[in-house]
């Protein structure tokens, strides 16, 4: 009799931290700030099997995709598990950085490349006339996660 209910009650204790994860979660995504007018294709994704002199641990992913954003477009706050590395191959960008409570920003324009490190909060806006478009490799990205986690917005870049 008592183990029944010993087990009735530790399944209720899991129901109500699966409730509260949920209700964490959609709390969370609710706050975050998507994208817009941005069209990101996938190119290619594989698991590392190698060592080497760059660090990449074997057993994560590195992800490739092509990132269009439109005009007066942006990527919403995000961040990378694994990192970022940016070529532009046309049109120009600004990208907003929030670090140790300080808004930073740089532009950058066709055939220049830049990081995004991981973790570090960024939004990428078009502030031209045409699109931008980005080539974009994720490495170190934990198997089965996406290579970008929307984050809300740190208020340390007023207006963006």
């Amino acid at each position: 009799m008592h183990t029944l209910r010993n087990k009735l009650i530790a399944l209720a204790a899991v129901m109500a931290t699966v409730a509260l994860v949920f209700t964490i979660t959609a709390e969370f995504k609710a706050h975050a700030t998507p994208p817009s007018k941005l069209v990101n294709i996938p190119l290619a994704r594989g698991t590392n099997l190698s060592e080497g002199t760059i660090p990449l641990h074997s057993g994560t992913d590195v992800a490739m995709a092509q990132i269009t954003v439109d005009p007066g477009g942006s990527s919403g706050w995000h961040s990378h598990p694994g990192g970022a590395i940016i070529v532009v191959k046309t049109g120009t960008l600004n990208v907003y950085r929030s670090v140790g409570g300080q808004c930073q920003t740089e532009t950058y324009s066709t055939g220049q490349a830049f990081i995004e490190r991981p973790g570090e909060l960024d939004n990428v806006l078009n502030m031209s006339s045409s699109p931008y478009v980005l080539y974009v490799t994720f490495p170190r990205v934990p198997s089965s996660v996406s290579p970008r986690t929307d984050e809300p917005n740190p208020g340390t870049c007023p207006g963006v």
